[in-house]
């Protein structure tokens, strides 16, 4: 047992001071990683370009003059997420949300509906299936919403020449556009780096924070923020960076043993091992999905000005950002995607506790099979307490005091987070394919090695 420890530490610290050994002439060798890293960078451009290109129809004066009014509204969340897309009223001024609202949809769905459920079941057939429809949603929702924005813009006098041309010329458009968005993060997820759809929300988010920090020292200097507010934001946003590193890096170990097996002619030992559960096992999409439904009713009356009916106007007073209906609402929307996600995506507590009984493996005191899965749900709903607790307090707090201080939407919980985690996640993909690039090359070189050995001991007789 203790030489079986021994041989362990020395596996994982080779394994570290290799990871640590990763850098830059690495990453020059690794061919394949390079390829999809300029794949992703070449589809986030493509993206990026495709945020300036307007939908016809549309008075460019009228419409700037508008959005500067609305960006310390609802607006200005819409122009975050949508990369400034909106803002620009650009073919992807739908941007991602219908695909993600569609997402949500569909995995409320299945796990409500029991032939959607079973479909689920099904392995990658039914993942297939279940992808299908999600696209089927997004189109669906993607026409709803653009149908809604172009009498919204002829609503609000932005349109050069309203009528049924410019709706079915905007509603193909856009509808488009957010196909041809969703097409993009499926390629860079399949042949790239990273998640395709978060990194084009980060993208989106990135790109528009130069002119939000400009925007935010321009008011500084005119007076209209205080020199201590901007050093306060600075330290705040700093504090977030910080935290939210901590806590995505925090795990719950749930110690897994392994008894003594057959491997050929030699016995295994017993074997120690954890099951990491991290403290927010669903990473950011519990807040992505929420400001999600928080924008679906308000993207349509953003853009219908004073021609509001009394139903929409009241959505705006009450769920407004800072409002308290709006955080009471945010937050009860991440607690509840922070678990649903985790036990029907992340973390399926049921499968977990199957591939261990399958590999052999139990926790010590824990039956296998079905009372590992209920103590698997019951670590990780106490996990998730926590977990959900952060979510919360990261994305409402900057919220709270964004809505005090006149703080661009940048600056807030939600982006940050959003920012942190993509890159974060990012990074770790990069560093996995360097380690398996690594090891292929250790695994050529025994190789040849071996082949040279061999080489030798069948030239010898052939010399004497």
């Amino acid at each position: 047992m203790a030489a079986f420890i021994i041989k362990e530490t020395r596996m994982v610290s080779a394994a570290e001071q290799m990871a640590a050994n990763t850098s830059w002439s690495a990453l020059g060798k690794a061919t394949d990683l390079r390829n999809r890293i300029l794949f992703t960078l070449g589809l986030l451009i493509v993206y990026r370009i495709g945020t300036f290109i307007p939908v016809p129809g549309i008075d460019g004066l009228a419409l700037r003059d508008f959005m500067e009014q609305a960006q310390q509204g609802i607006g200005g969340m819409l122009t975050m997420f949508t990369g400034g897309a909106l803002g620009r009223m650009g073919i992807f001024a739908l941007g991602i949300m219908p695909y993600i609202s569609a997402s949500i949809i569909v995995q409320l769905l299945a796990s409500m509906v029991p032939a959607l459920e079973q479909i689920k079941k099904e392995g990658e057939a039914g993942r297939k299936k279940i992808a299908q429809y999600t696209r089927y949603g997004t189109v669906l929702l993607a026409t709803f919403q653009a149908y809604g924005l172009a009498v919204s813009l002829e609503a609000g006098d932005l349109v050069t020449d309203p009528g049924w041309f410019f709706r079915a010329s905007t509603v193909i458009t856009l509808v488009g556009g957010t196909m041809f968005l969703m097409w993009l993060g499926e390629q860079i997820t399949a042949r790239g780096v990273g998640n395709g759809i978060s990194l084009i929300i980060f993208v989106g988010i990135i790109a528009e924070v130069p002119a939000a920090l400009a925007q935010f020292f321009a008011s500084g200097r005119s007076g209209a923020i205080s020199p201590a507010v901007i050093v306060g934001v600075i330290l705040m946003v700093i504090a977030v960076i910080m935290f939210v590193v901590f806590m995505e890096r925090s795990l719950r170990k749930i110690t897994i043993q392994y008894p003594r097996r057959q491997m050929g002619m030699k016995m295994a030992e017993a074997q120690n091992s954890h099951l990491p559960v991290k403290v927010n096992p669903s990473g950011v999409i519990p807040a992505i999905f929420a400001s999600s439904l928080l924008l679906l009713p308000t993207t349509i009356s953003t853009f219908s000005g004073q021609q509001t009916g009394p139903v929409m106007s009241t959505v705006l007073a009450y769920f407004g950002p800072g409002q308290p209906l709006y955080l009471l609402f945010f937050g009860a929307m991440i607690v509840f995607f922070a678990y649903f996600y985790t036990f029907n995506v992340s973390f399926k507590v049921e499968d977990v506790a199957d591939n261990l009984k399958n590999q052999n493996g139990f926790v010590p005191g824990i039956r296998p099979g079905k009372k590992t899965a209920e103590y698997l749900e019951y670590v990780v709903n106490r996990v998730l307490v926590l977990g959900s607790a952060y979510l919360t307090a990261v994305c409402l707090l900057p919220e709270i005091l964004r809505g005090q201080f006149a703080i661009p939407f940048y600056f807030g919980g939600t982006s940050v987070l959003i920012v942190v985690s993509v890159t974060m996640d990012t990074i770790q993909q990069v560093q996995s394919h360097l380690l398996a690039h690594q090891y292929e090359g250790l695994i050529q070189k025994s190789q040849l090695r071996g082949k040279g050995k061999g080489r030798k001991k069948r030239g010898g007789p052939a010399r004497r």
